[in-house]
């Protein structure tokens, strides 16, 4: 590689770095709204309901991500109970007879229908808001008295203003999942220091 191109890449990862870091600015603007709702979440859980989680590609891994660390442990240094989450996107049998049977964007309504309680929380992630599988899974989560939080981007789309909606101000999916998965970590240790300090 000549030096012109290593130059050029390496201004591609600072401004990527800059666009993060400025976007972090406005996860500090989301302090108190971040409290709210792990407290709403934690009491939720204090209720004896759980968190639901679902996304579709990237976001898919982040719901299954951000359950693990709900269920297991979000860190080493801070011992707790395992508190109860599921991510709808993981057993592959049922997304795929979902699909098959009643299309794809039925895949978390079925779901939603089976194990969905009034006071649950269902999380959604999306970088474009316009997911028909998500849309279809926050209309099943209003019928059946879940509370919705949502992680979006780029304007947040359909979703946008349905449940509590935390949209990164970007555009950029790269970045806009960055954003999510913070959010995400934020809201987990939010959760756990409410319930156990």
């Amino acid at each position: 590689m000549d030096k012109s191109n290593a130059a050029a890449l390496e201004q591609l990862v600072t401004a990527a770095v800059d666009d993060t870091l400025s976007l972090r600015d406005w996860v500090r603007q989301q302090a108190a709204v971040l409290v709210a709702t792990a407290a709403q979440v934690a009491e939720a859980i204090e209720r004896g309901n759980r968190i639901l989680l679902c996304g579709n590609g990237g976001s898919a891994g982040d719901a299954q991500h951000l359950a693990t660390e709900l269920v297991v442990r979000l860190s080493g240094d801070f011992e707790r109970p395992a508190l109860p989450a599921i991510a709808l996107t993981t057993n592959s049998s049922t997304l795929t007879a979902a699909a098959n049977d009643y299309g794809f964007e039925q895949v978390f309504t079925r779901q939603l229908e089976a194990f969905g309680r009034p006071g649950d929380v269902l999380l959604t992630i999306s970088t474009s808001g316009n997911s028909a599988n998500l849309v279809r899974a926050v209309e099943m989560a209003a019928k059946r008295n879940l509370h919705v939080i949502q992680f979006l981007g780029k304007g947040g789309g359909e979703l946008e203003g349905k449940g509590t909606c935390y949209t990164v101000p970007s555009d950029d999916t790269n970045r806009i999942q960055e954003i999510h998965i913070m959010l995400g970590h934020l809201l987990v240790s939010l959760v756990e220091r409410i319930l156990y300090g």
